[in-house]
């Protein structure tokens, strides 16, 4: 009887131990928003940019997921979604969004069209947070387009006078534009982008093909007032406009469409014969999640060491399960800032996050 009741009580710890660390799992894994994913397909088919999506590569493409409030939680007050698609020249979006008052009034190129209801599109070829893109539009086809050196946390420089060379929109109401006497059903958006905008001067364009880039979209919504038929910004009482609506296809978990590690993943499938419509993310970009976790830290307590730990000569944090294998994040310190690495078990490379943010990788040879 001794001897079972010791059996016994070496099991129920076991049970203990191991229903402790499957919550430990849980709670990690909800700690970490997985971004979303979405398939692009290659075309053949002429795409003719009208607003409308009347070629038949459109209609057999998915949509995407809907979207959702910014910091991943509310669901939006009206629906969006959209469709991509790709080919040698251009990418193409196509977009729906559901709106029973479909207004605009920003009409000049390159001015803050987010004062309008909007839909906007962030693309960061490389993935490392640096050199990104922004586009902008509202429902009178006003476009703003720029260029981002790094992210504003990072004090970069912003070209607002950059264009996506060759660009074309549409734009189609279902309803009527700036008629506050009816309901609308909404508004449909076409967009062509060449892939010539990530050419430098003399270089080569790369077409990432059966790749992925790191790519999101936001639509920005106003509550309005109507003043002699004319749309405008709500403001409170006190005469200060109401705060937008920010809602977006892969939550950013914080008001903030600049920090593009949070953004989605599109992988532009090449393959015409067997469509693909699931794109696994690679291992090592949920390490990169977790340094960019750190990264956020390190640089909003002004780069202190609290919380890291001397070991091995190394400042380090404990180690962390990544997808069943244990990374070990290092901190260090150099003339220029920091940079925070881990060695990834999964590619046996070094992953960095520079002391500006950003994010490359080496080839590790040591053991």
């Amino acid at each position: 009887m001794e001897i079972f009741n010791k059996k016994s009580l070496k099991a129920k710890k076991a049970v203990a131990l191991l229903l402790f660390m499957l919550y430990l799992g849980v709670i990690s894994i909800l700690a970490q928003e997985t971004p979303r994913t979405y398939v692009a397909h290659n075309t053949i088919e002429d795409i003719e940019i009208d607003g409308n999506m009347d070629e038949f590569s459109w209609q057999k493409t998915a949509w995407s997921s809907s979207f959702i409030d910014i910091e991943g939680v509310k669901k939006p007050t009206y629906e969006t979604k959209f469709k991509m698609l790709w080919d040698d020249a251009n990418i193409y979006f196509f977009v729906k969004l559901k709106e029973p008052h479909v207004w605009a009034t920003l009409k000049q190129k390159d001015t803050i069209i987010f004062y309008n209801n909007d839909f906007e599109i962030f693309l960061d070829p490389d993935g490392d947070t640096h050199n990104y893109y922004e586009f902008e539009m509202n429902a009178l086809n006003t476009i703003w387009d720029l260029y981002l050196s790094k992210p504003y946390r990072n004090n970069g420089y912003i070209m607002d006078g950059w264009d996506f060379k060759g660009i074309k929109s549409a734009v189609q109401v279902q309803g009527t534009l700036n008629n506050s006497t009816d309901i609308d059903e909404g508004w449909t958006i076409e967009i062509a982008i060449p892939w010539s905008f990530t050419t430098a001067p003399g270089g080569t364009t790369n077409i990432p093909e059966n790749d992925f880039w790191r790519i999101n979209f936001s639509r920005v919504n106003w509550d309005f007032d109507l003043k002699k038929g004319r749309y405008s910004r709500k403001k409170d009482s006190s005469g200060k406009f109401l705060p937008e609506y920010n809602w977006v296809w892969s939550p950013q978990g914080v008001i903030n469409m600049h920090e593009p590690e949070h953004w989605g993943y599109v992988y532009f499938d090449k393959n015409t014969t067997v469509v693909t419509t699931e794109f696994t993310i690679p291992e090592d970009e949920h390490i990169k999640w977790y340094l960019y976790e750190l990264y956020r830290n390190q640089i909003n307590k002004n780069n202190t060491e609290n919380g890291w730990v001397l070991k091995n000569g190394n400042l380090q944090k404990e180690p962390k399960l990544i997808l069943g294998k244990p990374v070990t994040p290092i901190l260090e310190k150099n003339n220029f800032g920091f940079d925070i690495w881990i060695k990834s078990p999964f590619t046996n490379k070094k992953l960095v996050i520079h002391t500006d943010g950003k994010f490359e990788t080496y080839n590790d040879t040591t053991n």
